[in-house]
């Protein structure tokens, strides 16, 4: 018989600054050794269940619990912050706010060291646990200095050498590049099975979360469980599609196909799932889609030429590279975490100097022009909106740009007004950011940008740790905004952005473009999918299990078709 772990009896809670619970009357019971991933949208509870589990709550973040949460047989309320992270070991999304060490070691061997185990045995623990996530070899290397997939790694091994029988990681995904993602669930499994310890995950991607088996799916939403079952029977249902999570990308294409998804074709994964049957309604849906007429391209409006740069002089970050941006473009820059994607931005806006090369604008070299002088012609909008927003009120915050350029109080007004219009934030002009959510805290940021009228407007993983909905909000407002011919340049690791919203993409690789083609072509290309560390598309196998030669074809005409679905829809 299957030992409880975790054991939610009409659990509910509600944080004392909210006038209504956050979670009402779970009721949920977890085994040892079971890999559950916990889906929802935003706002919807999850997190405050994983505060549940590792005991932030109440320790942490006070509210009133009714009903009972017990771990290991003990009432989660009866015991102390430290108990229970002897239980339940979390590992952020955030691995940079977990680091307390100097060097890898120290970091994985922190909490030993608070329990004052002897020298000898902590030694002994920290090598076995660092060679079971592979870090055994960087142990002396300051944490900082790791990709994001190692960083992953050594917070897992900090939170492991504790032996806690519960491993809990919150959207383990949401920061590295599509195969460092796919390792990290390849190593969460590995442990699993090693180990039999129990896994909770809460991951947006849920596609990528299912590359490896999971035992049980929950669905969570307004603070309730909606859903328990197998990946299967949650794929079968319309749960997903119901709750606004995003369903895997071939169970989409086969919906679009007419194809009824059922427990019995083991729909959890494009490995397993069994299409036998229905091959000529895929191939039907494949050929009755358009093709779309191929637009002609617009003038050049940014020309990359042979661009080079190293932080430290011996190191190349960059290397001769090259390609044109036209106008009223909406392109991905893509590649593996530390390929020099996010430098080429710096460079662009002038954070930082090319050591060669050129940066053409509209044809004109803007080497000599300052900082201040670029954000009027290239805008970056950051991955977290928290570090770019420093007014109280939203109105200041966009209007900042202009009154540091000095211009007339009535200009001001009048091009605030009409971009707060575009950005959909008019209603909020007299609001403080502090009211915002974080989507529209990044709306706020995209304002403030846009009001300089710059020709390009860069972004930085503009949807990371965004639920579906959320995600599609942020990007149905960009792809307005490019239809209104605003040229707009994304770097991301998400390979549904580039599929859906980026018809070209420009592939970085350790420094090097090594590929500047259609983003379906580019997702279906073993070469490039591997040298930059990107992951094909599940759409591309489901062609190939319909009998279809043309995959990437077939991956193209899926984003058209979806893209007419969207349209409708809105």
């Amino acid at each position: 018989m299957r030992k409880p772990i975790i054991e939610f009896n009409d659990f509910s809670f509600q944080y004392y600054s909210q006038q209504e619970p956050t979670l009402h009357h779970i009721n949920v019971t977890l085994y040892e050794g079971e890999k559950v991933l916990i889906v929802g949208p935003s706002g919807s509870g999850k997190s405050t269940l994983a505060n549940c589990l590792n005991g932030l709550i109440p320790f942490a973040y006070k509210g009133e619990i009714t009903g009972s949460l017990k771990i290991h047989g003990k009432e989660t309320k009866d015991q102390d912050i430290f108990t229970l992270s002897k239980m339940v070991g979390t590992v952020l999304q955030d691995s940079d706010g977990q680091f307390v060490g100097l060097s890898v070691g120290e970091d994985i061997a922190f909490s030993l060291e608070n329990d004052n185990v002897p020298v000898d045995q902590m030694k002994q623990r920290v090598k076995k646990i660092s060679q079971m996530v592979d870090m055994d070899n960087h142990l002396m290397n300051s944490p900082f200095e790791l990709s994001g997939g190692q960083k992953q790694r050594v917070s897992l091994a900090g939170v492991m050498v504790d032996d806690v029988g519960i491993l809990l990681f919150d959207e383990p995904l949401a920061n590295l590049d599509p195969a460092t993602g796919k390792t990290a669930i390849e190593l969460i499994d590995e442990i699993q099975k090693q180990s039999n310890k129990t896994i909770v995950i809460i991951e947006h991607r849920l596609e990528d979360v299912l590359h490896r088996h999971v035992d049980r799916i929950l669905v969570v939403n307004d603070g309730r469980i909606i859903m328990d079952g197998t990946p299967n029977e949650v794929l079968a249902s319309n749960i997903l599609v119901e709750q606004g999570i995003r369903e895997p990308l071939y169970v989409t294409a086969l919906k679009y196909a007419q194809v009824p998804i059922e427990e019995k074709m083991h729909p959890e994964h494009i490995d397993t799932i069994d299409i036998s049957g229905y091959e000529p309604k895929v191939q039907n849906w494949f050929h009755s889609v358009e093709k779309p007429v191929k637009q002609q391209d617009e003038k050049v409006i940014l020309d990359i030429q042979n661009l080079s740069f190293s932080y430290d002089g011996v190191r190349p970050i960059l290397k001769d590279v090259s390609f044109q941006v036209h106008e009223g473009e909406m392109l991905s820059i893509v590649g593996r975490n530390g390929a020099g994607k996010s430098t080429l931005s710096k460079i662009l806006v002038g954070f930082e100097k090319e050591d060669s090369g050129h940066i053409l604008v509209d044809g004109v070299d803007i080497a000599n022009k300052t900082i201040k002088e670029r954000a009027e012609i290239i805008g970056i909008v950051m991955q977290n909106p928290n570090q770019m927003i420093s007014k109280t009120m939203i109105y200041d915050e966009i209007a900042l740009g202009l009154v540091i350029r000095g211009v007339e109080k009535d200009e001001i007004e009048r091009r605030v007004d009409h971009i707060m219009k575009i950005c959909g934030l008019a209603p909020f002009k007299n609001w403080p950011i502090s009211a915002l959510s974080y989507g529209q805290k990044k709306r706020v940021t995209i304002a403030a940008i846009l009001v300089l009228n710059p020709k390009i407007l860069i972004l930085d993983e503009p949807t990371a740790g965004q639920d579906y909905h959320h995600y599609s909000e942020i990007m149905e407002f960009l792809r307005s905004l490019n239809e209104q011919g605003q040229t707009i340049i994304m770097i991301t690791h998400d390979m549904h952005l580039m599929l859906e919203y980026t018809p070209r993409t420009v592939v970085i690789s350790d420094g090097e473009k090594i590929a500047n083609d259609s983003s379906a072509k580019i997702l279906t290309n073993h070469e490039v999918i591997e040298k930059a560390n990107l992951k094909e598309t599940s759409l591309y196998h489901l062609a190939h299990l319909a009998n279809i030669d043309e995959a990437d074809e077939f991956v193209q005409r899926f984003i058209d078709y979806e893209k007419e679905v969207k349209a409708h829809e809105n």
